[in-house]
């Protein structure tokens, strides 16, 4: 049966038609079987019209309110012609089409249903995926995922007249491949071009891909200008390459490198950056940073923690934090771990590269120590817990020690230790014997006439801790909490051995603190151990909400000399009867308030020789206020102020201030009219809009004791697109305010 053109069916009437058609009956069991999901060109194609004529199986006419669908595509139209055979629509009038929920709109429409090709006249669109939208004088579909606008903008922002846009003579979007590829690009913003490129290309959905990354302009450590434009390599889904040619306009061009990579068995990272010929020092200057680890067997794996730069100065020249300024012992290491059930083996080679201060030539205060080499050292350990009540371990360690100025030598230790914990509902008592066996063989004691170069030590220790726990019910805040309180005793006793002439390659005072407080050895490292007959006492107070999280936290200790410590090492001053009494205070005052405190009080001298306190408040998003004040009596008085808030509508400030109240430090002179010095301070502010955020602002730090960086920056970032502008305000930012909140998310790694 067939239908001519003059021969129209009732209004609105619609048509199935599919590929294939089977008269096959199909038995009455089977139909209540649910079918299995079917390809989009599987699928019919269902056509409604007010008049539709022509032939069903070659040609139809279809004539005003015109919708053609098949499966998650759709056209609408004034007037269409679909073509059975070819699989074909052409349409015209008022057309509209949408497929996986991409939509556009144009005049004149042909689209081969089946291959998804075809053009679009005129359109303007709509990509789900991205968010992006733009006009243009012509699409050409080339597939389903799959597409090339000719003469046409793309922009994440919503409405007929977005902020920002990019114009481009073809535009090739393939969601497939998730990327869009610019011929000749102009990026408008507020309808001023900006930015102008032969050609670009960007993730649809913001994921990584391989590209040119934003531009960095800016200025070095030493203020002068310098240009970076990276680009990054997304090799596969595991590993990535980005590449970092950096023009800098009074030393030259340098070029660097970063790779990154993860297997299910390895992981690592490596940066490398050269610059071939510095102009200020006419040498070839360089940095390298290497880190890897890997799974040999599942017991067994190795890796390297490698650094190392040209020459002294290059942190100073090149850096562009803090941190990366103070870096001066760079670590070079190779390891190697085997380890079984209760034991493990590790063997390592380990040295330094050591960097001094450019102001070290004229104040040798400031001069930086080399640690020692480590060539090898091999550590083994053995563990057991609750073995018939008993916890126990060994730990034995054979290293070679090589430094180019200092004693070198060889040493070996053992330490073993034998506790059995008592643990009942509201107390504990733990006793413990330990045990310190080390020997050495010095090859070099440099002038050190009479001494023995080979050395031994056995040195027994005993210690018991014990604790109670009390719990009540009570309020804090207005709210029901536990509070508890826990008392908490720790003895220890070991002889005195004179160790005066062990070189200490690796041992120094341990860091005075509320853990050291119950510690065995009042050092660090292997080279002393010292002789104690002596209790702490401490105190601390819990209050824990119904739902178990702890709302505050009260804490004090001290320890009490029964016998004046005897072993002491260069430069430590004479023990008094008790040590310095620590407190400390942390906890959440409400929801947006938190504070940490601590305080070390000279109870010998009744004077205070440190303390610390701070604060944050975090009313809400992108709200945040920090203060802390530092204080070490002779050594430093700092105050530190960081914030980020919104101060008017869209915009946001950020600021921090670091300054040195008071400074006894050689290099860190203060000022003679106030007292003070200002070590580091930020100021910023922030625009976001609903596809864009505008960021600007500047920071100074000091990279050595005689220089300081004041870089510049300020950033436009588009959403979907890239960032562009001057230096890097999103880094500065997050190290500077602790609980910093980005203001946008909608931009990933190209």
């Amino acid at each position: 049966m067939s239908w001519s053109s003059s021969q129209p069916f009732p209004p609105r009437q619609v048509l199935a038609l599919y590929a294939l058609v089977s008269a096959t009956a199909v038995p009455a069991f089977a139909q209540s079987v649910p079918p299995a999901p079917q390809a989009e060109d599987e699928l019919p194609v269902v056509i409604q019209a007010e008049e539709i004529g022509g032939r069903p199986d070659r040609r139809l006419d279809l004539n005003r309110n015109v919708e053609i669908t098949r499966g998650q595509s759709g056209i609408t139209a004034d007037t269409a012609c679909y073509l059975r055979v070819e699989d074909e629509v052409t349409a015209t009038g008022n057309v509209n089409m949408w497929r996986f929920g991409d939509r556009y709109k144009g005049d004149e429409l042909q689209l081969n249903l089946e291959t998804g090709k075809g053009y679009l006249l005129n359109p303007t669109y709509f990509l789900a995926d991205s968010n992006g939208q733009g006009q243009a004088d012509r699409i050409d579909f080339l597939g389903e995922q799959q597409a090339l606008v000719r003469n046409g903008t793309y922009s994440t922002c919503e409405g007929p007249d977005p902020d920002w846009y990019l114009k481009s003579s073809t535009l090739r979007l393939d969601n497939g491949r998730d990327v869009g590829t610019a011929g000749k690009t102009i990026i408008y913003f507020k309808d001023v071009p900006i930015i102008g490129t032969p050609a670009m290309s960007f993730s649809l959905s913001g994921q990584r891909r391989s590209g040119w990354l934003p531009p960095t302009v800016g200025f070095g450590s030493q203020g002068k200008a310098e240009v970076m434009v990276p680009y990054y390599v997304n090799i596969a889904p595991n590993r990535d390459l980005t590449l970092y040619p950096r023009m800098m306009f009074d030393r030259g061009f340098q070029m660097g490198a970063t790779g990154r990579y993860l297997g299910s068995t390895y992981q690592g990272e490596t940066h490398v950056e050269v610059l071939p010929d510095d102009r200020e020092t006419n040498t070839t200057r360089w940095r390298v940073d290497s880190l890897h680890s890997q799974s040999i067997k599942p017991n067994w794996s190795y890796g390297w923690n490698l650094h190392g730069a040209s020459d002294d100065e290059y942190p100073s020249d090149f850096s562009r934090t803090v941190a990366a300024s103070a870096e001066r012992q760079l670590l070079r290491e190779v390891r190697t771990d085997y380890y079984g059930q209760f034991w493990s083996l590790t063997a390592r080679a380990q040295n330094y590269q050591v960097l001094q201060d450019p102001a070290a030539a004229t104040n040798p205060s400031l001069t930086v120590p080399r640690p020692y080499d480590r060539l090898p050292q091999i550590n083994f350990r053995a563990a057991r817990y609750d073995v018939a009540g008993f916890d126990w371990s060994i730990d034995a360690e054979a290293t070679r020690f090589d430094h180019p100025t200092l004693v070198t030598g060889n040493r070996a230790v053992v330490q073993g230790q034998v506790s059995y914990p008592i643990v009942r509902p509201g107390w504990f008592v733990t006793p413990k014997l330990m045990y310190n066996a080390a020997k050495y063989d010095i090859q070099d004691h440099i002038d050190r006439a009479g001494l023995d170069t080979k050395l031994t030590r056995t040195i027994p220790t005993f210690s018991f801790d014990s604790g109670m726990v009390f719990e009540r019910q009570t309020t804090l805040f207005g709210g029901a909490a536990t509070q508890t309180l826990e008392p908490r005793l720790f003895y220890v006793y070991t002889p005195y051995e004179n160790q005066d002439d062990v070189p200490l390659f690796d041992t120094g005072r341990a860091g005075f603190n509320y853990a050291q407080l119950f510690s065995e050895n009042r050092y660090v490292g292997l080279d002393r151990v010292s002789d104690a007959n002596q209790v702490t006492a401490a105190l601390v107070s819990r209050f824990i909400q119904e739902d178990g999280a702890e709302r505050l936290r009260l804490a004090f200790g001290q320890r009490l000399y029964l016998e004046e410590p005897r072993v002491r090492i260069p430069g430590e001053e004479q023990h008094k009867s008790r040590s310095d009494l620590l407190l400390a205070a942390a906890g959440t005052i409400s929801e947006s308030w938190t504070f940490d405190s601590g305080v070390q009080y000279d109870a010998n001298g009744s004077s205070l020789y440190s303390s610390n306190v701070g604060v944050q408040w975090r009313p809400g998003p992108m709200k945040v206020l920090n203060a802390e004040y530092r204080y070490q009596r002779d050594s430093f008085r700092n105050i530190d102020l960081s914030a980020q808030w919104p101060i008017g509508r869209r915009w946001y400030g950020v600021g921090r201030v670091s300054y040195a109240l008071r400074s006894y430090g050689v290099g860190q002179e203060v000022n003679p009219a106030t007292g003070g010095k200002l070590i580091e301070s930020l100021i910023g502010l922030e625009y976001k809009a609903d596809c864009w955020v505008f960021r600007m602002g500047a920071q100074r730090f000091v990279t050595a004791a005689q220089e300081t960086s004041t870089p510049i920056f300020f950033q436009l970032e588009l959403n979907g697109l890239s960032r562009l502008g001057l230096g890097n305000p999103l880094e500065s930012f997050n190290k500077s305010i602790p609980g910093y909140t980005r203001l946008n998310t909608g931009i990933g790694r190209p």
